[in-house]
């Protein structure tokens, strides 16, 4: 049986709480680029690199609509989706190698 591509809608934080929201097929590659600072732009510049949030669907074109969705929101509504699933901000990345 061939296993299903699953796709990623992610939100990073500093410590200073500036989130950032995108998405990708290898999640564990991708939170790793931004971790070390590999990605040029928003994330580098801000030290956006804590994974707070994530979540998974099989469908690439779901996965853009739900993180244009979140992009869409205002700070507060970003947050408490967080916290519904992470109330401390921990950073999750020991979860990424699980997948």
């Amino acid at each position: 049986m061939k296993n299903r591509q699953l796709y990623y809608v992610y939100i990073l934080s500093n410590t200073k709480g500036v989130l950032y929201v995108g998405v990708t097929r290898d999640l564990a590659r991708r939170f790793e680029e931004h971790r070390k600072g590999a990605v040029e732009g928003f994330t580098k510049r801000y030290g956006v690199s804590r994974l707070v949030y994530w979540e998974a669907t099989p469908d690439v074109k779901s996965a853009i609509a739900r993180e244009k969705q979140i992009k869409s929101w205002r700070r507060e509504k970003k947050v408490a989706l967080i916290r519904s699933v992470n109330p401390e901000f921990r950073d999750l990345a020991e979860e990424v190698g699980d997948l």
